[in-house]
């Protein structure tokens, strides 16, 4: 017979609270250094943090601080000089180009400044992009189904047929969204995301994301110059000269109160 002592009790705190998740992002002393002829620049320095599953975290500092780089590590497109990334709990230093691209498509979304939308794609095949390069296409109607959701969530409903240069920039950037939140991913990483918009559209563009990204429950990761946008995240990380200069969570930010959809009018 078993003695009810000698039960395991190690996943659960004796308060009876749950165990804390494991970070969705880990970063741990990363470093990166470029060539520049005989001398080498060194871009960021031992830098370390971690997102936790769900949290909204803005990167933020001056240009040349290194913000994009960082973005660039943590999402496996570059590898560091030293140090660690682990993304969604794998270690992707080790892994091959390939292998981190199948990472990525697994459980990263993208939205970048410059929408990166491919220019023979409609707007409906832009966004079902990543979930057939993820090896879904066996379900093309499953696909298309929810392509059409997102962009009709995004107020594109009546523009699935539409080409890129048939759509403004505010509107290239919803098609943008929509592709970033298809594969429902675990993190979603976003470079200026309002970047190359007026103030009014980069506006009604934010609470789409913030929206889209409440109800996914995805972590997300934005850099911006922008401090209004770093503000409504929960969590700013400031970088000067490649270093950490402060990590502060913002208690004040609006980030956790529900913003209201904008009009496809207003975009």
């Amino acid at each position: 017979m078993t003695d009810p002592s000698s039960t395991d009790t190690a996943a659960v705190p004796s308060n009876g609270a749950a165990a804390p998740q494991a970070p969705v992002l880990e970063v741990a002393g990363l470093t990166k250094t470029y060539a520049s002829g005989a001398r080498s620049l060194t871009v960021l320095q031992d830098v370390s943090f971690n997102v936790a599953p769900g949290e909204t975290c803005a990167i933020v500092g001056p240009s040349g601080s290194g913000k994009t780089t960082l973005l660039g590590l943590c999402a496996g497109l570059d590898v560091p000089s030293s140090g660690t990334v682990r993304l969604v709990g794998t270690d992707i230093g080790p892994l091959s180009e390939d292998d981190r691209a199948a990472v990525r498509n697994e459980h990263v979304g993208f939205v970048f400044q410059s929408f990166q939308l491919i220019p023979t794609l409609t707007a409906l095949e832009n966004v079902m992009v990543p979930a057939e390069l993820r090896g879904a296409s066996a379900n093309l109607r499953g696909i298309h189904q929810e392509a059409e959701r997102l962009l009709t969530e995004v107020g594109l409903g009546d523009r699935t047929d539409h080409y890129p240069r048939q759509l403004s920039g505010g509107e290239q950037q919803r098609v943008a969204l929509a592709r970033a939140f298809i594969n429902r991913p675990k993190i979603l990483f976003a470079d200026e995301p309002t970047g190359n918009l007026d103030d009014e559209t980069g506006t009604n563009v934010e609470a789409l994301l913030f929206n889209l990204n409440r109800a996914a429950g995805t972590t997300l990761v934005i850099v911006t110059h922008d401090l209004e946008l770093a503000r409504r995240t929960g969590r700013v990380i400031r970088l000067r000269r490649g270093t950490v200069v402060s990590d502060e969570h913002v208690s004040s930010g609006t980030v956790s109160e529900a913003q209201p959809a904008p009009s496809p009018s207003t975009l």
